[in-house]
């Protein structure tokens, strides 16, 4: 038994060596790949193109032959270009093989191919020529060997632009489903890394140490005061969520991407690129020095930012937010204006609009609607704040405005006035 255990070992040695000797082989750094990339909304199916070399092009293959390798590329395809009809696979193939490696990046296909339906003599050619394309372009890209199509498909009904953009999208899956490599969407962890990165500058060394101070900081809080946060605040690994999103809060990465995604028009990491991008600028124009970027820190008293969120909603959430969420003439506005202890923190803004970032989306209707008062706080408190303000707040708010509703610990705002408010406003007028 030993002698085979020595044998065992003795392999799992030779074959780290042999990983090792073929390691040392491999390249210091990847090949260059020459790109073509096609922004098909940019193109147009109707008129031909010039290049600043004077190649005039009229199709999606010239110009992908075009970005691969400039005229003598286009040389290639130039017949097929000219008369507007399908390269082949061959030919495409031959295109790869001679510059090659090579990276297709396609967007807004749909788009573009869904002008043909029904058209004859464009410089694009038909609808059919434009369908050949794609089977001859993944065909090509399969026979080559050194070369990716990355082509981004739409998801929902909503962006395809009706009949004609959904005729177009099922013929695109049914061509490439056959050789397909599906890339899934990012994760909510890496989606956070994607945001953040683009958003922000990496941080040095010294404000990395500052960053984990807050991160601390924001950790002993939810430790210190276990009932009033969600129990994952206590976590160990929650301290390291906050690092990975800083300085934008988990709170709001998860109310984003869980609630807000569930809408048919939010188009997830775009959607949460274009909301932070103008809550980002409308913070740092108005010096707002929050710790981090939390679901009540976002202006909803800013046009830009009401814009970006309620673009996303049905009609009427404006003129919630004028009355009982945001704006010098809200409610939230005037109650922390005349009690010292709310108006230290902005404590009813604060609830208000965290409430709106956690329940709007419900509104659509999802069968469990609204926010728990421990994440209203979790989208509230910073260190330093006394916790429990914001919980007085969210009594005061509930007593008092006309759209937020409550249902045991859970609190969501709609666009229909509350039956309690309207019984008591008419109660009121009976007094009068």
């Amino acid at each position: 038994e030993i002698s085979e255990d020595v044998g065992e070992i003795q392999a799992d040695v030779e074959g780290i060596e042999n990983i090792s000797t073929q390691t040392k082989d491999l390249p210091d750094k990847l090949p260059t790949a020459n790109r073509a990339v096609l922004a098909c909304n940019y193109l147009s199916v109707d008129t031909p193109w010039k290049k600043p070399d004077g190649t005039v092009i009229r199709t999606l293959w010239g110009e992908m032959a075009w970005q691969l390798g400039g005229k003598e590329a286009f040389k290639l395809v130039a017949e097929s270009d000219k008369n507007s009809v399908s390269p082949g696979g061959e030919k495409l193939t031959q295109l790869f093989e001679e510059y090659g490696p090579a990276l297709i990046l396609i967007d807004e296909w749909v788009v573009y191919a869904r002008q043909l339906i029904g058209k004859e003599n464009l410089a694009a050619g038909s609808f059919d020529v434009s369908m050949s394309f794609v089977q001859a372009l993944t065909e090509a890209a399969k026979s080559a060997g050194n070369t990716l199509v990355v082509a981004a498909i739409p998801a929902s009904d909503a962006e395809v632009g009706g009949e004609n953009g959904r005729t177009v999208l099922e013929r695109i899956r049914n061509v490439f489903g056959r050789i397909e490599a599906i890339w899934k969407p990012a994760s909510a962890e890496e989606a956070f890394e994607i945001v953040r990165r683009r958003l922000f500058d990496s941080l040095s060394e010294k404000n990395e140490k500052e960053r984990d101070k807050v991160c601390r900081a924001f950790a002993e809080m939810y430790r210190e005061n276990r009932g009033d946060f969600p129990p994952e605040c206590r976590e160990a690994n929650y301290e390291e969520r906050l690092k990975h999103a800083y300085p934008i809060h988990p709170e709001l990465f998860d109310r984003l991407y869980q609630d807000w995604s569930t809408l048919e028009r939010f188009q997830l990491t775009r959607g949460v690129l274009r909301m932070m991008a103008s809550v980002i600028h409308e913070m740092w124009s108005k010096g707002d020095h929050s710790l981090m970027i939390m679901p009540s820190n976002i202006p909803l008293d800013s046009q830009s930012v009401r814009t970006e969120f309620t673009r996303h909603l049905a009609d009427g959430w404006s003129a919630v937010i004028d009355k009982d969420i945001d704006g010098s003439t809200s409610k939230p506005f005037n109650l922390d204006s005349n009690n010292p202890n709310l108006g230290r923190y902005s404590a009813s803004r604060r609830v208000a609009r965290a409430v709106f970032v956690g329940s709007a989306p419900s509104s659509s209707g999802q069968r469990i609607r609204g926010l728990e008062e421990v994440r209203v706080k979790l989208g509230c408190a910073q260190p330093g704040e006394a916790v429990a303000t914001f919980g007085d707040a969210l009594r005061r708010l509930s007593e008092q405005l006309s759209y937020l509703y409550s249902d045991g610990s859970r609190y969501w705002f709609d666009t229909h006035i509350t039956i309690n408010r309207t019984a008591a406003d008419r109660a009121a007028i009976y007094e009068r």
